[in-house]
């Protein structure tokens, strides 16, 4: 061997070991593509102790019967909040610790709650005291005890952080509005001239927002020993999911990551960005790719052509780095928006999503119910009390749901793996690779209402010529030559395609093609 040979082999060698240290890396990071459950704390389980509790939900709010839905009702007599703002279904920390093991068994990696802290409202957005847990919710120790357990099953947990305003009821804020000489005045935008007479999160009364050019407000929050982003990792919290992120612009956001990871070195901090991710995914550990859910949307509806939208996320990715895109949140819905099957009431458009979102580079984000089948429109309607009536083994929904997570689960390469565009005719086509081409995939999604034949190029110099690939939906064969492979697919529906590499073969002979390649 000459030297020149030599050297090559030897930085194919060193590019070989760097790719693998590269996706065990991965693999040992618990916040890349992690399937994420999204829970509405007060509407997913219901309370075993409600009677002990009920003088919590005292006029103007209600406590109503589990059975019935949300609707939307005027502004409460009472206070400055939207009746249904203040209806409550009971649900807490207890109670969601007692369905842990149904979380578990769906195949999560990661809890995701709503704002947990003292408020007024249902929701929570509207902070009294960012160092108390609601009591209709729990205790600190209630906290710690669904942390614990979660860690046990190997799950972690992510909190809301609403850091971009507080809560009308905030003592802080009512100091400052009935003082002008309060400490706390220069926390908030006072000005006679605007709605209001101060400046609320997009006007609205209830929402007042900090001055975060004032750095008392920085140590409070962030940066102080006892801040609320590090009080928080004390009861055994993972992570942050940041409401209205890109509001607190890059250097806080980085502030605010910087402060999580000096609480907790692996925490995950996620913003809530509706822009393009780049630059952000910097600033963050990772986004709520909102961006993405679009571009799937516009693809289902037959607005957006296939090869484009592989182009644009490989852009994405390429300009947001893939370890920032593979920790990012894949969301279809959640309680912002209409339910999946509400915005997607056809079957197939609804199924085209999810595999979508269970394909492509990021980690999943499941609304509560979704794997039931639940519906439900814009908020309030969105944000339903959990059906576990309709949790059983006949579920269509559910069935369907389990089977595309056992598929993900079978298939590394959907979690860690790199993204690949392949150019096709008119599919979104593209593969999922890692440093084990037993874990190579190949996605294809048809969103036309015609049959399309499609020949593709295979972008993996380690599959075999001849090899044969299996959807693994259907259970159909489709056979490669010289790293060509050409597939029909019926319409509106997608192949999920891995490798076989001749197991019988290899059972019968001993010989393996792929022998020396991992």
């Amino acid at each position: 061997m000459n030297k020149f040979a030599g050297y090559t082999l030897i930085a194919l060698l060193s590019i070989g070991n760097a790719m693998a240290n590269t996706f065990d890396d991965r693999r040992n990071d618990w916040r890349i593509g992690a399937m994420t459950y999204h829970i509405f704390l007060d509407r997913f389980a219901p309370s075993a102790n409600l009677d002990a509790k009920k003088h919590l939900y005292a006029a103007p709010r209600s406590l109503r019967p589990w059975s019935e839905n949300p609707k939307k009702e005027g502004p409460s007599d009472q206070s400055v909040f939207w009746t249904h703002e203040l209806s409550f279904w009971g649900g807490d920390l207890n109670s969601l610790s007692s369905k842990l093991d149904y979380i578990d068994d769906l195949g999560m990696d990661v809890v995701y709650l709503n704002p947990i802290v003292k408020a007024m409202s249902n929701h929570k957005y509207d902070a009294i005291d960012f160092y108390q847990i609601a009591p209709e919710y729990g205790t600190f120790d209630d906290l710690k005890a669904l942390t614990t357990e979660l860690h046990k099953k190997d799950m972690r947990l992510v909190l809301d952080g609403v850091f971009n305003h507080v809560g009308y009821y905030s003592d802080w804020f009512q100091d400052a509005l009935k003082n002008k000489n309060s400490k706390y005045r220069d926390w908030f935008y006072f000005d006679d001239t605007k709605q209001n007479g101060y400046v609320g999160w997009w006007g609205v009364k209830t929402l007042p927002e900090f001055n975060w050019h004032n750095p008392e407000v920085i140590e409070t929050i962030a940066t102080n020993p006892d801040s609320v982003v590090k009080h928080y990792f004390k009861y055994g919290i993972d992570g942050w999911r940041l409401d209205v992120a890109t509001e607190l612009g890059f250097e806080h956001l980085r502030t605010i990551t910087t402060a999580a990871h000096e609480a907790k070195s692996d925490s995950l901090v996620i913003g809530e960005v509706w822009s393009y991710p780049k630059d952000w995914t910097e600033a963050l550990d990772a986004v709520m790719n909102y961006p993405l859910r679009q571009l799937m949307f516009n693809f289902v509806e037959g607005k957006l052509d296939g090869r484009l939208l592989g182009e644009q996320i490989a852009t994405m990715v390429a300009d947001s780095g893939i370890e920032p895109i593979l920790r990012s949140w894949i969301v279809l819905d959640n309680h912002d928006t209409q339910r999946l099957k509400t915005e997607y009431p056809t079957p197939t458009d609804n199924k085209l999503l999810q595999i979508l979102q269970m394909t492509l580079p990021g980690a999943p984000l499941i609304y509560y119910g979704v794997e039931l089948g639940m519906v439900g429109g814009h908020d309030p309607g969105s944000r339903g009390p959990m059906r576990w009536d309709l949790l059983n083994d006949e579920n269509p929904d559910l069935t369907w749901f389990k089977k595309l997570i056992s598929i993900r689960n079978e298939r590394p390469a959907l979690k860690v793996g790199n993204y690949l565009p392949l150019a096709s005719s008119m599919s979104l086509a593209f593969m999922r690779v890692t440093d084990k081409v037993s874990e190579t995939t190949i996605v294809v999604v048809n969103n036309s209402d015609k049959t399309v034949e499609e020949t593709l190029l295979i972008r993996d110099p380690r599959i075999m010529s001849g090899d044969t690939f299996t959807d693994l939906l259907s259970g159909d064969k489709y056979p490669s030559q010289s790293a060509v492979l050409p597939i029909t697919i019926a319409p509106k529906s997608a192949l999920i395609l891995a490798p076989e590499m001749w197991p019988e073969h290899v059972e019968r002979t001993g010989h393996s093609a792929y022998k020396h390649i991992d």
